[in-house]
């Protein structure tokens, strides 16, 4: 039988490049619902095209849209955050891809694991803000997360055949963004622009600044922590400009396993929503001659702070990577916005993390408040 998959956030850049995976094995995969927050007109497109049995557009205003576009087809129209929550634990879903950017991806994601759907996980914010509820939930209710993220899936695939190994530590890789080897007197008059210019993947606007910042490789560290029961001296980042490598885990014998490939996001969503079974792709091959070295070196938490920040807020624990995120969020967009500068992104990351009140064993009404603290706190910087 076909696995009938739900993509939450079809229309950003992980949402996309799963549809092209679907669109390539129509023997495997099929469509079941379609979400997105506010692009209709490519949600439009791609239910045209896909046709799910179920669409959502979280903007409530742009159902009419939606809804008159669509009024033809066998599809059913919702709209709302409620809505989103609801069609993850629909009986005729198998497999939930969370691709929604930031917050908004945890309390689907939460509905989904309650209704005993297993996860291909490509929000990294959920395991962010609310790792040990969400761990205690698939815990709970027996549900598989399947990293979607390229370094997660890298590690998870070393851990397969792997089982009561221990681990000594893990590696995570990263590019360095645009800006590897520049000091913070470089990073005065950075513009939008120069900062989403990533020189080896094709993300969304978000996670192309975060990965400039490395504040989303800091935001993998934590994930990591959740994902593989991982304490945070277990964890290291390791820059690797040709991101061909793309993460490394070393056992209690000191032996090292990596996952290589070309820098391609459909090959870790691919896996994740084939898994256990890897199938056949016509993704461009990796070829050892075109890259004759491949080269390592420490980060620069100096002058990128947020990953130093990151590292802070999980040993903190408790609420604190939660305020990390929130305040990240909300500087992103106020850069991309030119509201702010590069710099200033991580002043209010700081800001936020000083100020707003440290709970140390939240609940998930907790963490609903601190996000909206943060939020307030930070917009007001």
């Amino acid at each position: 039988m076909k696995k009938r998959i739900a993509i939450l956030g079809s229309t950003g850049s992980i949402g996309t490049q799963a549809l092209e995976v679907i669109a390539a094995n129509p023997h495997i995969f099929e469509v079941e619902v379609l979400t997105a927050q506010n692009n209709a007109d490519l949600l439009v497109e791609q239910s045209l095209r896909f046709q799910p049995n179920v669409v959502v557009i979280a903007n409530e205003t742009l159902y009419p849209k939606v809804k008159e576009a669509l009024a033809n087809q066998p599809i059913k129209v919702y709209a709302g955050a409620k809505a989103l929550q609801s069609v993850v634990q629909m009986d005729t879903v198998d497999i939930v891809l969370t691709a929604l950017v930031g917050f908004a991806g945890l309390e689907p994601t939460i509905k989904a694991i309650e209704a005993g759907k297993p996860i291909a996980l490509a929000n990294k914010e959920t395991l962010v803000v609310a790792g040990e509820i969400i761990t205690h939930l698939t815990q709970k209710y027996q549900v598989p997360i399947l990293p979607v993220d390229s370094e997660h899936s890298a590690i998870f695939q070393c851990l397969v055949g792997e089982f009561g190994n221990p681990i000594e530590k893990i590696i995570l890789t990263a590019s360095g963004g645009p800006f590897r080897g520049k000091k913070k007197n470089d990073l005065k008059n950075i513009t939008p622009a120069q900062a989403l210019k990533h020189p080896n993947w094709t993300m969304g606007a978000k996670i192309t600044i975060d990965s400039a910042t490395l504040m989303n490789k800091g935001l993998e560290v934590i994930e990591a922590k959740w994902l593989f029961g991982l304490e945070s001296n277990q964890i290291e980042v390791i820059i690797h400009p040709q991101s061909i490598i793309h993460s490394l885990v070393q056992f209690e014998d000191g032996s090292m396993k990596a996952q290589m490939g070309l820098p391609d996001m459909k090959l870790p969503i691919q896996y994740a929503l084939a898994y256990p079974n890897r199938i056949a792709s016509n993704f461009p091959r990796f070829d050892f001659t075109k890259y004759p070295s491949l080269t390592f070196e420490p980060p620069d938490t100096e002058t990128f702070r947020n990953l130093a920040l990151a590292f802070y807020a999980l040993e903190k624990g408790g609420n604190m990577p939660c305020i990390l995120n929130a305040a990240n969020e909300i500087a992103v967009a106020k850069f991309l916005e030119e509201k702010i500068t590069f710099l200033q992104i991580t002043e209010i990351i700081e800001h936020c993390l000083a100020k707003v009140n440290f709970t140390e064993k939240p609940t998930l009404e907790d963490l609903l408040a601190t996000d909206q603290m943060t939020r307030e706190l930070a917009s007001k910087f």
